[in-house]
């Protein structure tokens, strides 16, 4: 069952994809409105299909690449779902869900396989580590999204290009709100997650440090997110530049979050 609801998924965010790109290209919002309903529909059966393998499997299937993907991707939607409710950033979804169903796609390479658990990933801790960690990961990732739709949007303004898309696209204020919004509740969860998961490997390793090259850029990339809140929070750091420095910022979470399984031997390699 959580296979097909995976595949209905999938199709269900290709197709709202598809109403996104068509939606920039014939610039208009009502294209958008239908595509964000479409994803509506993705995000809810993508729970569901969650919900069945939890069942199935008797715990928590968020213990490797693809699943912990496939929860991205999840997250992510519905994170940028939940913006609808206060702020006009509809045509967002054009970032968002094209990035959910490229998400989708990989983490469809073992798309029914078995969810086996070593004795060493059992344990709440490690579901609390990932869905925390995800999820402040999953907010990280739309301020990196709304960071690259404000430099579009100044530059179409600077340029004088009031018409077409700069109208299409959400405003300054709107892109910032989501940007401040994503930092100021993505860096507590990422931290709440590295938390969990440094007393996890104290009771799995022995220690709370590894140096293990995921460890030292999950850390990197929770510094320059530390320094860029605090500027934003005390020195009134917004627009331009706190753009720039959300998406410096992704760029090093990305490579501790899946650049270091490719390029680097590590122990979190179940990730």
């Amino acid at each position: 069952m959580d296979v097909l609801l995976f595949k209905i998924a999938l199709c269900a965010y290709f197709i709202s994809t598809l109403g996104y790109i068509t939606s920039l290209l014939v610039k208009r919002v009502f294209v958008a409105r239908v595509s964000t309903w479409i994803l509506v529909l993705a995000f809810i059966i993508h729970g569901f299909s969650f919900l069945f393998r939890c069942m199935e499997t008797g715990h928590s299937p968020f213990i490797n690449l693809y699943d912990s993907l496939s929860f991205f991707a999840w997250t992510i939607t519905g994170t940028y779902l939940a913006f609808q409710v206060k702020t006009k950033t509809r045509v967002l979804g054009a970032f968002v869900s094209p990035l959910a169903f490229l998400l989708m796609m990989v983490a469809s390479v073992q798309l029914g396989g078995e969810v086996s658990m070593s004795s060493i990933l059992q344990g709440r801790l490690v579901t609390v580590h990932v869905i925390l960690s995800v999820s402040g990961e999953a907010l990280f990732t739309l301020a990196c999204c709304a960071g690259v739709m404000y430099l579009i949007q100044e530059n179409l303004i600077k340029n004088k290009m009031s018409s077409g898309y700069s109208r299409l696209l959400p405003s300054l204020r709107d892109l910032d709100r989501v940007n401040h919004i994503c930092l100021l509740w993505g860096f507590p969860m990422l931290t709440m997650g590295i938390i969990a998961g440094s007393i996890w490997a104290r009771t799995a390793w022995g220690s709370h440090w590894q140096w293990d090259p995921k460890q030292i850029w999950t850390l990197f990339a929770w510094i320059f997110y530390a320094i860029l809140l605090h500027q934003r929070l005390a020195i009134g750091w917004k627009g331009r530049k706190v753009a720039l420095y959300s998406i410096a910022a992704f760029l090093i979470l990305l490579f501790a979050f899946v650049g270091t399984n490719m390029f680097c031997m590590t122990s979190h390699r179940f990730m």
